[in-house]
């Protein structure tokens, strides 16, 4: 390794861990220093590294460990690469300070080849996506639960409806939190355009009622409704973003019907 071209002689090598970090700009013991994961320690590690005239940095993407140190390094003026760790899995040791000598020999030589980072309103974006996505997530889990605890009372919305999160399974789940158990009254409740036939949605509302399950049919209910709520602050929060940074129209009608899309076809 002696003998290859040096493409970065200024170079840094982070390994990047939940309680510290370490740092070689070199592979002697004086060239090798140890940095907590706090503002401070940041800012330390950068005077650090000014004052030994670095200029390009390269670091592992461990978890979401790396994200804050690596948006302070390019805000201080560094290049910094941010590597996959399959391209240092060969090389790793045992211990956090010879794992940063090693990505600091990579980096020096240019063996290193950064990951795709998106820019910055892309980056938000993603963010607002991912945790909407796990609010949805959360919320198929919260239905599921309530369709467990009506099975257990042999409440079979599930069977009578595609979706019991539908407008006619939020009627009718409403009215049996009320303290309705009329299974006629609950099942005028349903949409007329519900396929299956009023006696057999009378059949399935009809159930021996628990308060064990009607309060984790409660419990579950309202959590699920705030989710919609959580979704839909986001997706306001999206919308507000792309009005703001890029040329995007939000339609007025949002839904299009099966009659206006055969139009728009045909003109």
């Amino acid at each position: 390794m002696k003998n290859m071209q040096v493409f970065h002689p200024n170079a840094c090598g982070i390994d990047i861990g939940s309680k510290f970090h370490v740092a070689a700009i070199g592979l002697e013991d004086e060239q090798v220093k140890e940095f907590g994961v706090y503002t401070k320690d940041h800012e330390n590690m950068i005077l650090w590294l000014k004052d030994n005239n670095v200029r390009h940095i390269a670091m592992e993407s461990t978890g979401s460990y790396w994200q804050t140190l690596f948006s302070a390094l390019q805000r201080a003026g560094f290049e910094v690469a941010l590597v996959d760790g399959k391209q240092t899995k060969g090389l790793r040791k045992k211990t956090d300070i010879q794992d940063a000598r090693a990505i600091y020999q990579l980096h020096k030589l240019g063996l290193l080849t950064s990951c795709f980072l998106p820019e910055e309103l892309t980056h938000e974006l993603r963010t607002y996506y991912r945790h909407r996505s796990k609010i949805i997530e959360e919320s198929s889990r919260l239905s599921n639960r309530m369709q467990q605890a009506m099975r257990l009372m042999n409440i079979r919305l599930d069977n009578v409806l595609n979706d019991i999160m539908g407008k006619s399974g939020k009627a009718i789940i409403t009215a049996i939190l009320a303290g309705e158990r009329n299974p006629v009254a609950l099942a005028s409740l349903a949409d007329p355009r519900v396929r299956k036939s009023q006696k057999e949605i009378i059949s399935g509302l009809q159930g021996q009622w628990k308060d064990s399950h009607l309060f984790i049919l409660e419990d579950c209910y309202n959590s699920y409704i705030n989710n919609q709520k959580r979704i839909k602050k986001i997706e306001d929060k999206i919308e507000i973003m792309l009005k703001g940074n890029m040329n995007y129209e939000v339609p007025k009608e949002k839904k299009i019907t099966k009659k206006k899309f055969r139009r728009i076809i045909l003109t």
